[in-house]
């Protein structure tokens, strides 16, 4: 295993401590999280040894590529017949198609507002959340959603596709932007595995200007407003993580034409390149300073974009990237 694959995994095995620390604190003693930690800290124990990621079947260690996707991994393809092989690799291919349909489309104007984003799994299938909808039940708002389910993989595609649904589902002008989050966090916690949770930053942008912001343990958006960048930080925790005893809170702005809110993944701002350095929040924060004027929400996804593959330069991405950006027009028209 390369230093570079060591270090990453480490990163990832140590954050996966960390939640599950805060949620035993939260919540005490719950059985299912306190084996999901002895199963972080053995993996920890054993990270960097010859007996880190053997597969329990043949014994031979488990490969790399894997591994950066789930660093609990214990199997590999062993055991599969070369038919067996192709039926995964078909299914694989089918998953991907599948979760390329459910996203929205790539630009979007409604309400005085246009919208874009840019979505790249680093595998076959991605566990970020994107979507931009507007509800039937709220025809003078645009709904905005960012997430990061914990994990990658098919595992975290599946909980990404039914988050999708349950908010398209319970959005309306009628409900509370923190109720509605409330709601499918009580439904995530009785679906889902202890160790899949999802950071969420969700919101709706009305025909006013006026914008409404959960964000549930994700990244701060950013919000740039004539030149100045305001990062807005978290208002509850995770979805799928803690009970419902711990409420969510509703962030409130008014965006004037040609203000930019963006949203985005840690695929982001954690990104490497060869020598360790990260890509970090502030290098999106000057970006999104130098403000150009009438530059449209999809031109900054692209500068974004691109200024982050020059920071890579030869470095290979590790984790799913998704960047959303929403401007205010004025006008409900899609920009050219």
């Amino acid at each position: 295993m390369t230093s570079e694959t060591a270090t990453l995994l480490r990163r990832q095995l140590e954050d996966r401590r960390a939640r599950l620390d805060r949620a035993i604190a939260e919540e005490g003693p719950d059985a299912d999280l306190v084996r999901l930690l002895r199963q972080v800290d053995s993996a920890l124990g054993r990270l960097g040894s010859d007996e880190f990621a053997r597969c329990v079947v043949c014994h031979e260690h488990v490969d790399e590529a894997d591994l950066k996707l789930n660093p609990l991994l214990e199997y590999c393809l062993c055991q599969l017949t070369d038919a067996q092989q192709r039926a995964l690799q078909h299914d694989f291919e089918l998953a991907r198609r599948i979760q390329a349909g459910l996203l929205p489309e790539p630009n979007l104007a409604a309400a005085g507002w246009e919208a874009s984003y840019r979505y790249d799994p680093a595998g076959v299938v991605s566990g970020d959340y994107c979507d931009l909808w507007v509800s039937p039940g709220d025809p003078g708002s645009l709904y905005f959603a960012v997430g990061d389910v914990s994990g990658k993989g098919f595992a975290a595609s599946l909980l990404m596709a039914h988050l999708q649904a349950a908010f398209r589902s319970r959005a309306g002008a009628d409900v509370p932007l923190d109720a509605l989050v409330a709601n499918v966090n009580r439904q995530l916690l009785d679906i889902s595995l202890p160790s899949h949770y999802a950071t969420l930053a969700f919101g709706r942008a009305g025909a006013d200007g006026g914008v409404e912001i959960v964000n549930a343990g994700h990244c701060p958006p950013l919000l740039e407003r004539g030149g100045d960048v305001t990062a807005l930080g978290p208002t509850g925790f995770p979805i799928g993580l803690l009970s419902e005893e711990h409420p969510y809170e509703v962030t409130r702005l008014r965006l004037d034409e040609g203000d930019t809110l963006m949203l985005y993944t840690d695929g982001l701002t954690e990104a490497r390149r060869a020598d360790g350095e990260e890509y970090g929040q502030h290098r999106v924060e000057r970006l999104l300073a130098r403000r150009t004027p009438g530059r449209a929400a999809r031109q900054l996804v692209r500068d974004l974009r691109g200024d982050l593959d020059g920071f890579l330069g030869e470095a290979s991405r590790s984790d799913d990237l998704t960047l959303l950006a929403l401007r205010r027009t004025g006008a409900g028209r899609l920009a050219a």
